[in-house]
């Protein structure tokens, strides 16, 4: 269970002073104000320690640097064997962040995972090479859900570490229990005559019995619509966008794609989880359960409808969308079903303490679906008092109910969201370069908001920048009144804008954690990335390369809800 003595609920008041970016509040205890404004490093970053020396008091270690991460697979299973968890811990008088947190457990399922077995991953080279070393080491399992598929030299060495790691599966004798299980976009994965498809069909040729492709096609893109929008544009109708990375029983969250920028320089957000059999189970059925009601690829390029499933765009669009959302939402009841159960029995003896909860969030709205939607709504409306909210999104596009909660909140909000140069339509052909001035004209029209409520000191915007890359990161990290650390992190796919919301096709995952190193990892995670930012003020619209020509304001409101 989550431990009533952490610092989550011992840390002492804040004061009023204002940070700089990126890095945490002063903190005051009496009269005597704690300087906590050190030039951070990754190896230098000041923790909450847990010391019984005074109840209400979070003692200050500036020499606590986080462990180092082991990121080669794991030799066994996790202490507890992978048990449904209890939500919330059955611990008497408990307090903290269950008692916080687990309405989550209402929603949606709550899996406990040691938080020694959760890693943040910095750079997409990271990522990378990760990704291929546990597909390579594989045994039983590898399950990918991602828009698309890129075609480069990169992406060819990920589908040869599939290769790989099939032959070597079916080398080691008897019947070879290796299977793959991709699912990508269908708009998406089809662009162009080289493709996604193409590159996965000689795998699928080679190994059909091992061998899953699945092409997730929204049930929105039909008739004559199908036939009008081009190829380029039919995505901004509605994609698969969930991005799981699955290696046997551990796995990787993520918002990046699998193409070579994502590899490179498109900065992004990774998390890995070792060896937690439960959460893998989960994702490795929800993705399954999408790629049962997606067109299947066959090994001559052809495509087909699983038996007894409603073709998405030929069929009826209602029953399509029933049959879809009983299938997965069958998967989200099943694990919640499982962990009810498992409450009636008594706690195993030895059982390690729980000091980290995870909660799959997933939004299909086309389908019906809206548990994400649900969770953040909350999770916003809650945010309160002098808690801090740090939200990052690689397109800075709210829905109304998400910007009228952050400007209705008593928490602090410092929102991330990419420069013109750094975001992904930055210098693109036709239409599609106008834009960044799109997102630019979003983030004025914002910010206006936020200075006519007298907001600003409470709701800070920070662009990103770094020469040479594009930003891609989303999510939030979540900050308890008076800790310097996150207690809880947001990741995965949704980006908080309309399409996240009402389009597309999106999952991430709320950690919740009580874990020292854990939160120190989360709080260098957040720091690096907003270290390479600057804050907005109205002086940054003022800017030259900030003019928005008047007719992308003008058609800005008529098309932001598709991108």
């Amino acid at each position: 269970m989550i431990s009533d003595d952490s610092c989550i609920a011992r840390c002492p008041e804040r004061a009023t002073s204002t940070p700089p970016v990126g890095g945490p509040e002063p903190r005051s205890r009496g009269t005597e104000t704690l300087g906590v404004y050190f030039h951070y490093t990754p190896l230098e970053l000041p923790v909450c320690t847990r010391r019984r020396f005074h109840p209400n008091v979070c003692q200050i270690s500036s020499d606590a640097g986080p462990e180092k991460r082991v990121l080669r697979p794991a030799a066994g299973p996790p202490p507890g064997g992978g048990r449904p968890p209890r939500w919330p811990p059955q611990a008497p008088g408990a307090e903290g962040l269950h008692a916080r947190f687990h309405w989550m457990g209402d929603h949606v399922p709550a899996f406990r995972v040691p938080g020694g077995q959760v890693h943040v991953l910095h750079s997409p080279d990271e990522f990378y090479q990760v990704m291929k070393a546990r597909i390579k080491t594989a045994k039983t399992r590898v399950v990918i859900a991602s828009l698309y598929l890129g075609t480069g030299p990169l992406e060819q060495d990920l589908v040869d570490c599939m290769q790989e790691a099939l032959e070597s599966s079916q080398r080691e004798g008897g019947a070879s229990d290796l299977q793959i299980s991709i699912l990508l976009d269908h708009t998406r994965g089809s662009r162009g005559k080289r493709n996604s498809r193409s590159m996965l069909l000689p795998l699928l040729q080679r190994f059909p019995a091992h061998m899953r492709v699945s092409l997730y096609h929204t049930p929105d893109l039909r008739g004559v619509l199908r036939l009008l929008v081009p190829q380029r544009f039919n995505e901004t109708i509605g994609v698969q966008h969930i991005k799981v990375y699955l290696f046997d029983n551990s796995l990787i969250m993520s918002g990046a794609n699998l193409s070579d920028s994502y590899f490179t320089n498109r900065q992004d957000r990774y998390v890995l989880l070792e060896e937690c059999p439960a959460l893998a189970d989960f994702f490795s059925q929800l993705v399954g359960a999408v790629g049962d009601v997606s067109l299947q690829l066959q090994p001559d390029g052809s495509e087909r409808m699983e038996e007894g499933m409603v073709h998405p765009y030929r069929g009826n669009r209602a029953e399509f969308s029933l049959v879809a959302r009983r299938r997965i939402m069958g998967v989200v009841n099943a694990a919640q079903t499982r962990q009810r159960l498992q409450e009636a029995e008594p706690e195993a003896a030895g059982a390690p303490p729980t000091d980290t909860w995870v909660f799959p969030l997933v939004q299909m709205r086309p389908l019906g679906i809206h548990l994400d939607e649900q969770v953040t709504e909350r999770l916003l409306t809650e945010a309160g008092g002098q808690a801090q909210v740090y939200l990052t999104s690689g397109y800075f596009n709210l829905t109304r109910a998400y910007m009228r909660l952050v400007l209705g909140a008593g928490a602090r909000f410092h929102i991330l969201m990419a420069s013109p140069e750094v975001n992904g339509f930055f210098g693109a052909q036709g239409l599609a370069g106008a834009i960044p001035a799109a997102y630019t004209h979003i983030a004025q029209q914002f910010y206006s908001k936020v200075c006519h409520l007298g907001q600003q000191h409470r709701v800070r915007l920070h662009e990103f920048h770094r020469l040479h890359w594009t930003f891609h990161a989303k999510g939030l990290w979540y900050y308890l009144h008076g800790c310097d650390r996150p207690c809880l992190t947001l990741i995965g796919s949704p980006n908080f804008g309309y399409r996240s919301v009402h389009r597309d096709l999106e999952a991430q995952i709320a950690i919740v954690t009580d874990n020292q190193d854990l939160q120190t990892q989360l709080q260098q995670e957040q720091e690096m990335l907003y270290q390479r930012s600057t804050e907005v003020s109205s002086a940054t619209f003022r800017q030259p390369d900030r003019y928005v020509r008047l007719w992308v304001q003008l058609v800005t409101p008529l098309i932001k809800n598709f991108f």
